[in-house]
């Protein structure tokens, strides 16, 4: 039961918390950038480059072979580096959105960093001990 123990102390701490959320924020994230880039980035730059649609774009490795009497239908094997190329751009633009987060998020973290903040203010025993030290000071 020990261990049960251990892994509820673990699972509840704060950051596999935040890590688990930042996982499904992240995953969600990547869904839209993935349609972003598929729907909306995709079509333009396949209509500039003469219509060509990324995710068509294969090489044919072994053709597809009709199913016959004898024989069960085989499909075609293929090198889809059309879908590669698309899953690059995906990333590249996921990237760079993400740095662009980071960016924002460290800018505001150096607005916190450079505001001045007043001097805590000493406690008596503090005060008491300069005191003591400046007149120690003078009287030599």
């Amino acid at each position: 039961m020990k261990w049960l123990q251990e892994f509820k102390a673990f699972a509840v701490r704060g950051n596999v918390v935040d890590m688990a959320v930042g996982i499904v924020i992240g995953a969600a994230f990547g869904k839209i950038v993935s349609s972003f880039v598929a729907d909306v980035i995709m079509p333009p730059i396949g209509l500039l480059i003469g219509g060509i649609d990324f995710s068509n774009l294969v090489v044919t490795l072994n053709a597809a072979v009709p199913a016959t009497a004898d024989a069960a239908a085989k499909a075609a094997v293929t090198l889809n580096y059309g879908k590669f190329i698309q899953n690059v751009i995906d990333f590249v633009i996921i990237a760079f959105a993400i740095f662009m987060v980071v960016k924002v998020i460290n800018s505001l973290k150096r607005k916190e960093a450079v505001k001045p903040s007043e001097p805590p203010i000493p406690s008596q025993e503090v005060i008491l001990l300069t005191d003591i030290r400046n007149i120690l000071q003078k009287s030599r």
